[in-house]
């Protein structure tokens, strides 16, 4: 169920439509008053205007669909259901219908829900209620054609939202959801692999299956604490994917994995056992779902390279040589020991001069958890990581690809980003960076914003700075920031940053502002604006002529182009001609269809009439439903424009 905060969004974004349409009208109104339109055209534009009016009087009657109270659900219902023009639906560039269905689970309880539809491609996603933000799950085409099966296991009870919905677009149609607990996978009895020995099987329908439906073949082997064994697997047919854990309490816990590390498509891994007992690997394919014969070869690994203790905060110089150690990749590397304690965020630099260098982070027992190539600039490495636990930790210094001679690497604690402050709309920050501010994964210098936002609004962020090359990031979850949107010179005034999005769901987002280069630091000011929902397009009858303007709160492509848009009738064969005028920009005219939500370019003019006016003669290839963009040619041009609609002879 919607929560205060959001019903208040959604009631403000419908009123505020139909403020805009009301205040559409007026404008019409008005002109009409003062003699802008001609004669023959007032009474076409007093028809428009009431018809505007009653329609915005209808919407406020009629309410919203931008959310909806899920439906109760439990497993094992089978669900008829149909999305149809009332149902809710996002906003925005990727906008879908949806229903949504409110599920009990217990933690481990295991879903399978699946959806088929004849009318449009079926999605189905999961989140945890009250966190609509992101997935939890998701799946497209799992069930074939373009019907959908999503497996999910609950990680903790509690309540969770099932998502039936199209892929893209506004399509409707009936399809059917079916909900079922899926037992949970039964392990399979594994073969036995000695290591120096070699297992070829096949996977096929006779295969285990994990808990997300992937089909492994499984084999066991016995190592000693601190035995290292490579492990190969091969094949002709897939992509091989290897997985080595331990049963612990019945599941399988995964100590490592690898994709790619032997040649063409085949995995390799060099695993190093952290107490005597007995192992298992995984067998499977990276899509999980392949087929086909593979090689199992297990034989003891190459000796671990000593690994020189370093203490974290110090500067450490080493050189690769031809006698230097091999990693586990096969390149010379340099091997380092430091000690670490749970929650410590550390930052290892890595620079050379000769080659370009390459960092990875491991485990104890080696398993790798981080890497990087050229966080630190040209051809250097910076490695940012938060230790999960107290003891020791593995930093290996290397060649990306191939490479010798001096270089330096450097481990130092940094502090955790500290919490983001608080902006409003309509407010602007004069900041500073400065070096005593926090570093993102990059070694960046930035400052961080917080604010609130709805589903479906448009914000607007604009960094201005003199001293350095402004650049912005919107994402949330500032602990661990995830990226939506960036931008560097959307401004298009010289190294200023502009940043337009459409809000995919209600809650707290995330502004960074920083600089494009590493080492700048300097003032700038940040200004947050909310843009209101994406503007719908308006109605246009032919024979009239609309006075309007474009501004920041107009609609916007990719490349940063404000724009208008009408709807209107044609007929086929029908021959039209659309003027638009405009003083301060560069004015475009073009007509296109909207199709599934999306919009499709047909015909375009951009200085038929003047250089900077245009004129199109269009004729409508076939009887439907027509958008008119009345647009500027370049980004970030805004003004008073004339559009002069009129039948050709």
């Amino acid at each position: 169920m919607p929560s205060i905060t959001e019903a208040r969004a959604g009631s403000t974004a419908m009123f505020g439509s139909i403020g805009r349409e009301l205040e559409s009208v007026g404008r019409d109104l008005q002109a009409l008053r003062f003699g802008v339109y001609d004669d023959a055209s007032k009474e076409v534009f007093m028809r428009y205007s009431l018809f505007a009016a009653a329609s915005a009087v209808a919407l406020m009657v009629a309410g919203g669909a931008s959310a909806q109270t899920p439906a109760d659900a439990r497993l094992g219902d089978d669900i008829r259901g149909r999305l149809e023009e009332g149902d809710a639906r996002t906003r925005g560039g990727d906008a879908y219908r949806y229903d949504d269905y409110r599920l009990n689970l217990r933690a481990g309880q295991r879903l399978e829900a699946e959806m088929t539809a004849d009318d449009f491609d079926a999605y189905l996603e999961v989140y945890a209620e009250g966190s609509m933000r992101q997935s939890l799950a998701s799946d497209d085409d799992s069930a074939g054609d373009m019907n959908a099966r999503l497996r999910f296991t609950a990680p903790e009870a509690g309540v969770y939202i099932v998502r039936a919905r199209t892929f893209s677009g506004m399509e409707t149609g009936d399809y059917r959801l079916s909900l079922k607990e899926r037992a949970a996978p039964r392990l399979p009895r594994p073969g036995r692999v000695a290591i120096g020995r070699d297992a070829s099987g096949r996977l096929g329908a006779n295969s285990a299956e994990d808990d997300d439906g992937n089909r492994y073949d499984a084999y066991t082997f016995r190592a000693s604490a601190g035995e290292r064994v490579k492990i190969d697997l091969e094949s002709d047919d897939f992509d091989a994917l290897l997985r080595v854990g331990r049963i612990v309490n019945g599941a399988f816990v995964q100590m490592a994995e690898n994709d790619d590390g032997g040649s063409s498509l085949n995995a390799r891994l060099v695993f190093t056992a952290p107490q005597d007992g007995e192992y298992l690997v995984r067998a499977t394919s990276y899509d999980g779902s392949a087929q086909g014969s593979y090689r199992l070869a297990l034989e003891q690994g190459p000796p671990a390279p000593t690994a020189t203790p370093v203490a974290v905060g110090e500067e450490t110089r080493g050189r690769l040589t031809p006698d230097s150690a091999s990693s586990d990749s096969g390149a010379p590397a340099d091997l380092y020991r430091f000690s670490g304690r749970a929650g410590q965020r550390i930052a290892a630099t890595m620079k050379a001069d000769g080659f370009d260098t390459f960092l990875e982070l491991f485990d104890a027992n080696h398993n790798s958890l981080a890497s990087d190539d050229d966080s630190a600039g040209d051809l250097n490495s910076r490695l940012t990581h938060t230790l999960a636990e107290d003891g020791d930790y593995l930093i290996e210094a290397r060649a990306f690809s191939s490479g010798e001679g001096p270089y330096t690497l450097k481990i130092e604690e940094i502090a955790p980003p500290p919490p983001p402050s608080a902006i409003a709309f309509s407010q602007t920050v004069e900041g500073e960076l400065t070096s005593s501010d926090a570093t993102d994964d990059d070694g960046r210098l930035y400052d961080a914003f917080v604010f609130s936002g709805s589903e479906g609004q448009r914000i607007q962020a604009v960094m201005r700075s003199g001293d350095f090359d402004a650049y912005l990031q919107l994402g949330q979850d500032e602990d661990d920031f995830s990226e939506l949107a960036s931008d560097d010179d959307g401004l298009g005034q010289g190294t200023d940053a502009r940043l337009i999005f459409t809000l995919p769901a209600s809650g707290d987002y995330v502004l960074r502002a920083r600089s494009w280069s590493r080492e700048a630091k300097g003032l700038y000011s940040l200004e947050l604006t909310d843009l209101g929902g994406e503007p719908a397009p308006g109605s246009l009858l032919i024979g009239a002529t609309v006075r309007g303007q474009l501004s920041e709160r107009a609609s916007i492509t990719e490349e940063g182009v404000y724009f208008d848009a009408y709807r209107f009738k044609a007929k086929a064969d029908e021959k039209l001609r659309f003027t638009l005028i405009a003083s301060s920009f560069d004015a475009v005219v073009e007509v296109g269809e909207e199709k599934d939500g999306d919009y499709f370019e047909l015909d375009t003019d951009d200085d038929s009439l003047s250089d900077t006016h245009a004129r199109l003669s269009w004729t409508a290839p076939r009887d439907g439903t027509y958008v008119l963009r009345a647009r500027s040619f370049s980004p970030n041009s805004t003004g008073d424009y004339v559009l002069i609609t009129e039948r050709q002879p």
